[in-house]
């Protein structure tokens, strides 16, 4: 069936939409490949590839991305999600609330527009895992660009009380800042006893790619209901997550927070262009 799509649609040609998808390190992204699949299953003459950008050339590599014309939108991982806002003149909401970006898209009028969906994906993969976060005790490990995200739609989706950890203290400070700016009282800054109450922990640093990474938190500190959720994708099963499951803690991959933005991707990149 694939391989039937593929031919249907000869690309890339000279009217091939191209999109980029840029961070550092981008070995371990699956958007590509997801999103291509389903430009094909579409029938949409677009194309998606990994662009390796270190922070130094981040502002170069966005100029240059921006100015080619049948380049029409841009997907960003870590750690790039907060300075790309400073490359779009439309922000979205919840980039507004999260200081964070994923997506920008050139308009029909040649303006960018910044969009996230890291946070709403993530409450979405809880939901299809029948984890509802309203009314919740939530701890955050990490704000961010993806963490910050997952913040302001965790707050938007309900959560009692949403604690905060991150190694840039002011970092944390400032997303919390921003979230009880939104709704009063919904954020704190983290302290080791949120860890005991939590009924979500959400990992959301880079901690977990690598093998020799330590664990980002204390799992002795978590109840046995605790779900332990962790952001990085490759390897699926990290160390924290592997750790938590052989404490008898529930674990929840960071697939699930990718695969319902697959589909948000594709809307948001061509329906501008479609309408």
């Amino acid at each position: 069936m694939a391989s039937d799509i593929q031919a249907a649609i000869p690309s890339p040609t000279g009217n091939t939409r191209l999109f980029a998808h840029v961070g550092h390190p981008i070995a371990q992204v699956r958007a590509p490949q997801l999103v291509n699949k389903l430009f094909a299953e579409r029938g949409i003459d677009a194309v998606m590839v990994a662009v390796d950008v270190t922070p130094t050339d981040l502002a170069a590599t966005l100029d240059g991305l921006q100015r080619i014309a049948n380049l029409d939108g841009i997907l960003v991982t870590v750690p790039h999600k907060v300075a790309v806002c400073a490359h779009a003149q439309r922000l979205a909401p919840a980039v507004e609330l999260s200081g964070a970006a994923n997506a920008l898209r050139r308009d029909t009028d040649g303006r960018w527009a910044a969009e996230n969906f890291d946070g709403s994906g993530f409450v979405q993969g809880l939901r299809a895992s029948d984890f509802d976060a309203r009314g919740r005790h939530v701890v955050l490990v990490g704000a961010g660009g993806a963490g910050a995200a997952i913040a302001a739609s965790l707050v938007l989706a309900g959560v009692q009380s949403l604690a905060v950890r991150d190694v840039d203290t002011q970092r944390a400070v400032d997303l919390v800042t921003r979230l009880n700016r939104y709704r009063a009282g919904a954020a704190v800054a983290a302290s080791d006893a949120d860890f005991g109450r939590a009924d979500l922990v959400v990992q959301a640093t880079p901690l977990g790619m690598a093998p020799e990474d330590p664990l980002p938190l204390p799992l002795d500190a978590l109840a046995s209901s605790a779900l332990v959720a962790d952001i990085v994708m490759r390897p699926a099963r990290t160390r924290l997550l592997e750790a938590a499951a052989a404490r008898g803690l529930a674990t929840h991959e960071g697939r699930h927070m990718l695969d319902p933005q697959i589909s948000m991707y594709a809307d948001f990149f061509i329906g501008a262009h479609s309408a």
